[in-house]
């Protein structure tokens, strides 16, 4: 699985330098000119005074109110965001009732600024997504940490006394609680979330993430007078060193049939890696109305995965979410721009590049790069890229030019679009040869073609903090461009496509040594959702281990991946472009 590319901050290459003025003036002008310049001077030390001066006045008047200068600065600054806003196409910053009102801007910008800098919704909330939303966020804060039901259920689960959150609902209300392990890439820690705050949403469980070492460097928080950050004082000891073999995961409490009415449980452990024994895998076929695992108060889930086509598999679930995404296309697009919201480090480098970069180009594409066998040779991959984005016309090719041949005359009459190309990656060696194609040669059309890679590490790393702001960073602007390419299996390509509501072209991942170009090189995805690279291959209603199944023939909206033939994915049954 895969995390994505990161590095440097954006470079200032390609900036023109002014052309010397030389035309003469007359000694009138020049000294209007001086005199201008002067005013300016002193209209620019008044403005500094000001500013070094009122934050002081400020804080004589308030007296003990150290913190004075740094609220008329943030208020200051919060006006001028807002008077920037005023200027652009009034949009709706709630997103259709996905998010509420009254959070602080200051402490977490891109809630509502978001809505700027992409298209308009792609897929609208139902009415009925919304009550659960709202129905999640009142048991966050009436179960969450800080409540004195958390505070029983922490010293019940400390005690190691079992206990049945379903026998007892007036001591805790009923509050149940999934707590989840993601890992690996940020890619697929960024899908779990999704999943395990669908998955405790339709189980009616506070969820709670472990924060490991960079989760609460990314996100802000989702919901508002309550947390969903793991507490660091979490009584469970070496919870973090559960794995499919412990005695406490769902598919070894199942095979000793300890499912009774008497059965109580601690806590109960969830293995569903991509790689999940069968046993294991039972557990999207769970019915929380029904099995042990309602009456169980502590659920931890480990995942890599993105659960929620196997979850529309369960009879179970289907009805509910049916009615919270009639759309079933929609699912990581209208969960991921509720729940997750970059901090203002990461928001501040995605809103720097996009203003540099990708702001004043008439169109823009992403190109996603992910290389998972070293030795596939990296013209391969060039040739592959380049066979996609002309194959789909999504780049112009190049034209052929004599040596010496002066390039033509720039002209406004008969304009070509300036074309922004967004390439993210570890390598940088991709974007130096695209990069180098439109600079060595005019464009078949006669447009300009700009091409920018935000970063390039090299090597991925996991749960360090910079290189995963500069991940995350990336997979937002990825979402912002018009159009996108990623790369087969890549997880880090299907965040960046379906946060932005966009259907990507993705590419066929090369077989191992492979010489050729796959032919086709890339194509179109029949929905923006990501693909679940780990499902459950057996029916639900029958839960046999044993017996190997086609699940995506079970509903029309679930179908075998592009990339990943054992995959799954959720589509409409009814072809549609977005």
């Amino acid at each position: 699985m895969d995390s994505g590319g990161s590095t440097e901050e954006p470079s200032c290459a390609g900036v023109e330098e002014a052309a010397p003025f030389t035309a003469k003036k007359s000694t009138k002008a020049a000294s209007s000119v001086v005199d201008a310049g002067r005013w300016s001077s002193v209209a620019n030390v008044v403005v500094v005074v000001l500013i070094m001066t009122v934050p002081l006045v400020i804080l004589i008047i308030s007296g003990s109110r150290l913190d004075a200068p740094a609220v008329w600065i943030n208020s200051t600054m919060a006006g001028l965001g807002a008077a920037q806003q005023q200027r652009e196409p009034k949009r709706d910053i709630l997103l259709g009732g996905l998010l509420l009102p009254g959070f602080d801007e200051q402490s977490c910008a891109s809630r509502y600024q978001s809505v700027y800098y992409r298209k308009n919704m792609t897929r609208s909330p139902a009415p009925y997504l919304l009550d659960r939303l709202r129905e999640q966020e009142a048991l966050q804060r009436r179960c969450g940490p800080g409540t004195e039901p958390y505070r029983r259920a922490s010293e019940r689960l400390k005690s190691g006394q079992k206990y049945s959150v379903m026998d007892d609902t007036a001591v805790d209300g009923g509050c149940g609680y999934l707590v989840l392990l993601s890992y690996r890439g940020l890619g697929n820690r960024v899908l779990a979330t999704v999943s395990a705050f669908l998955y405790a949403t339709l189980t009616s469980r506070v969820l709670l993430v472990d924060r490991g070492k960079t989760f609460a460097d990314l996100f802000c928080e989702p919901f508002q007078g309550a947390t969903w950050l793991l507490p660091l004082d979490f009584p469970l000891e070496g919870y973090r060193d559960l794995w499919e073999g412990a005695a406490e995961s769902y598919g070894n409490v199942t095979l000793r049939n300890d499912t009774g009415p008497a059965s109580q449980h601690r806590f109960v452990y969830v293995h569903l890696d991509h790689a999940a024994t069968p046993a294991n895998r039972l557990a999207y076929c769970d019915d929380h109305r029904r099995s042990f695992l309602r009456r169980v108060q502590w659920v931890v889930l480990r995942t890599d995965s993105y659960m929620p086509p196997s979850l529309f598999l369960n009879p179970a679930y289907q009805e509910e979410l049916a009615r919270m995404f009639p759309r079933q296309d929609s699912v990581f697009y209208l969960i991921s721009r509720y729940l997750l919201h970059p901090t203002n480090d990461v928001w501040g480098r995605v809103t720097r590049f996009h203003g540099s970069y990708l702001k004043n180009a008439d169109e823009t594409l992403g190109i996603q790069v992910r290389v998972f066998d070293a030795a596939t040779p990296p013209q391969n991959v060039l040739d592959q890229i380049l066979a996609c984005t002309s194959q789909e016309h999504l780049l112009p090719g190049v034209a052929a030019t004599a040596a010496g041949e002066a390039p033509p005359l720039p002209t406004t009459a008969d304009a070509r679009p300036n074309k922004a190309v967004l390439i993210t990656g570890l390598n940088g060696w991709y974007h130096d040869r695209i990069r180098d194609m439109y600079w060595r040669s005019p464009s078949a059309d006669g447009g300009l073609v700009s091409v920018h890679q935000p970063s390039h590490e090299e090597v991925q790393h996991f749960f360090r903090t910079m290189h995963d702001k500069k991940a995350l960073a990336e997979m937002y602007l990825l979402s912002m461009t018009g159009k996108i390419v990623t790369s087969g299996w890549s997880t880090f390509g299907y965040v960046g496509s379906a946060l932005g509501g966009l259907t990507p072209y993705i590419m066929t991942k090369p077989g191992r040594k492979q010489e050729k170009v796959p032919d086709p090189p890339c194509r179109r995805a029949m929905s923006m959702e990501p693909c679940n690279h780990g499902p459950a291959y057996f029916e639900c209603t029958r839960k046999e281990i044993h017996k190997i199944i086609d699940t995506g023939k079970l509903v029309p909206h679930v179908r075998a991946c592009e990339d990943m033939s054992w995959g799954l994915k959720l589509t409409e049954p009814i072809e549609e472009k977005v």
